[in-house]
């Protein structure tokens, strides 16, 4: 059966890449404190689809091959898979409290699958043939996937082929019969250094004279010519130091990575777009609409596990009976249920595409990811709140630790009775963590900002919510002509 086990992937990913971090070049990065929390997060997506009870959630039977396989590396087959989907990435949120980084490369799979088959229905194309061999290895090997897509973008003022410097924009330098050659750079790159391969899309829609910019291929993560450069979050050196009650999701983590690609190489076989700009404006547009809907499952997840924390620390503090507190808890907790209903109801409208695969409702997709942007805000405001202003104050682990102040300390930490000082540090610096701390990149900021910030989603909700259809319902009711 192809599935690795968690021990099995993280020997898979033993391998010499081209990293850095701080301004130094890191070598087995899969030790280093920073990165290790990131691995972890993914390792726990292969640990659930090992666990009987997470099964119908976590793993599918694959169309393609007929195994079964991680979800992960599935194509879409129905509406129940779409909602699957969500529902697998709430479990894992709740899991984690933070980013599991493998969303990415499976909504880019599923946007590419059916632009491929319409792209050579159009263009007598092989691409979706040679997409299905590539995703193939991808579920039978079980392997992670990044979908890379944000370029630099440059002088956002001015076209791709505009710019000062060509390579603000991913783009083909050179061609021959074997492949292409690939400049350019890529950010915000979740979990690209813990993935087997990557999957290069273009970042927005394209036009006449930008053919070299409409790219779309797979690549391993270790290719020659791959630079990466590790993204710093907020207290990241936390992990670094002695002890980790200071982290706060001391064992899980998310990852940002900054890609260079030098003059990278890429065979023909691995190539699934290459200068057909009348559909690049539709990978943009599918992908985005799948990674919006993921929003509907994985930050409920965090939210579960934030609201958790914060019920938690009002009982720690004595508070949990107090009626504003009761009301606000009650409020993260419906702003948390509204995106997760806003997740499900795309996915309960998917469709099926021509290539046989199902997409979900892109208006409402759109919705969700709105959403997305402002109500994890509200939910971290009221969980600092109700924490108190302590969770940016408190001493460090190694005070705690302290033989000199250590138990005063403990004696001022103390609330309730049986409630240990050290339970309630650990709670508070969760708290701070997830709000506002290393894991805040991937609860807050990239709620506003991954899969495209408030903007792009309001652009597309202008373009599905059909305004004329709307007029006529209110002439047809008026009885205008």
């Amino acid at each position: 059966m192809p599935l690795k086990t968690p021990e099995e992937y993280l020997e898979s990913i033993k391998r010499p890449v081209n990293l850095y971090m701080f301004g130094k070049k890191v070598e087995e990065f899969w030790n280093h404190p920073i990165v290790r929390p990131s691995i972890n997060s993914v390792m726990k997506i292969y640990e659930l689809a090992q666990i009987e009870e997470y099964k119908d959630l976590m793993t599918v039977k694959s169309h393609l091959t007929g195994e079964i396989i991680n979800r992960f590396t599935h194509i879409h087959q129905s509406v129940d898979d779409l909602i699957k989907k969500v529902k697998m990435q709430r479990l894992l949120g709740q899991h984690t409290a933070c980013c599991f980084q493998r969303c990415v490369g499976f909504d880019t799979a599923n946007a590419l699958y059916s632009v491929t088959y319409e792209l050579d229905k159009k263009f007598k194309t092989n691409y979706h043939e040679r997409f299905k061999k590539y995703w193939i290895e991808v579920q039978t090997q079980d392997l992670m996937v990044d979908g890379a897509m944000t370029d630099t973008k440059g002088d956002r003022s001015k076209r791709p082929k505009d710019q000062p410097d060509p390579d603000a924009f991913l783009h083909i330098v050179d061609e021959n019969d074997d492949g292409i050659v690939v400049r350019g750079a890529k950010v915000h790159q979740t979990g690209f250094l813990n993935s087997h391969r990557a999957i290069v899309m273009p970042t927005l829609r394209l036009r006449e004279g930008e053919e070299d910019y409409a790219v779309s291929f797979g690549v391993d993560t270790n290719e020659k010519g791959i630079t990466m450069i590790y993204g710093r979050q907020s207290c990241d050196t936390r992990k670094m130091e002695e002890g980790k009650l200071d982290i706060g999701n001391f064992k899980y983590g998310g990852q940002e990575i900054f890609v260079v690609f030098e003059d990278v190489f890429i065979p023909k076989e691995h190539i699934f777009m290459k200068g057909e700009i009348e559909f690049s404006g539709e990978l943009v547009n599918r992908f985005a609409g799948f990674h919006r809907q993921s929003y509907g499952g994985c930050k409920v997840g965090v939210g579960d596990a934030l609201i958790g924390a914060t019920a938690l620390i009002s009982e720690y503090n004595g508070t949990e009976n107090a009626s504003h507190v009761k009301d606000k808890l009650v409020e993260m907790i419906h702003l948390n249920e509204t995106l997760y209903s806003c997740g499900i109801a795309c996915s309960s409208l998917g469709f099926q595409r021509e290539a046989g695969n199902y997409e979900m409702d892109m208006l409402l997709a759109n919705v969700c990811k709105q959403n997305v942007t402002r109500f994890p805000y509200e939910i971290g405001r009221l969980a600092e709140d109700l924490a108190g202003g302590i969770i940016c104050t408190m001493p460090s682990e190694a005070d705690m630790n302290s033989e000199e102040v250590g138990n005063l300390i403990e004696k001022y930490l103390s609330t309730c009775e049986n409630i240990c000082a050290e339970d309630r540090y650990k709670v508070l610096r969760f708290i701070e963590n997830l709000t506002m701390g290393v894991a805040s990149v991937s609860y807050r900021t990239e709620s506003m900002h991954g899969a495209g910030s408030p903007q792009a989603q309001r652009i597309m909700i202008t373009r599905q919510a059909d305004l004329e259809e709307k007029k006529k319902i209110a002439k047809r009711i008026l009885e205008i002509e």
